[in-house]
């Protein structure tokens, strides 16, 4: 049986995580990250990098006074092993190239790129043109897959 602490260090881990994720992807992460951290090459590879940097730091200032305040007991290699792989999940995502291979090797093209103009039935401007929206479904399957990895996370920083 589970210790009752555990599933509650789990769930304070994830909410912190979670509200470290959301500012960090839309409130720390730059203007330049955002729109550079797709690119090929180098400037690409460090845009994304510098981004997965902040928002770790995020989810960190987030993190520490949940576990100070509600003395959860978490340790070093959980933190670690759990952000680590936060960190390089994000990574891999926000390279954009990559999650969109996979959305569309599982058969997701049509939600990936629902909402952009490749997408027939994309949303249009009075003139006609395309209308950019937050809303695409690449954001919502890039957003979604984080959450996954910061529940994993969360798990890994509870149990180890």
């Amino acid at each position: 049986m589970t210790d009752p602490a555990t599933a509650a260090t789990f769930a304070a881990t994830f909410v912190a995580l979670y509200i470290g994720h959301t500012v960090g992807d839309h409130w720390v992460q730059t203007d330049h990250q955002a729109d550079t951290k797709g690119w090929a090459g180098r400037t690409g590879r460090l845009s994304c990098a510098r981004h997965v940097l902040t928002l770790t730091i995020t989810k960190i200032v987030c993190l520490v006074p949940v576990v100070l305040v509600l003395g959860l007991p978490v340790g070093a290699l959980g933190l670690t092993l759990g952000l680590g792989l936060d960190a390089a999940s994000h990574y891999w995502a926000d390279r954009r190239t990559t999650l969109r291979r996979l959305a569309y090797r599982l058969g997701r093209d049509e939600m990936y790129i629902l909402g952009t103009p490749e997408h027939p039935a994309h949303p249009v401007a009075d003139e006609g043109d395309w209308a950019p929206t937050l809303g695409t479904g690449a954001y919502a399957m890039d957003q979604s897959w984080h959450i996954l990895w910061l529940g994993i996370a969360a798990l890994i920083i509870a149990a180890i």
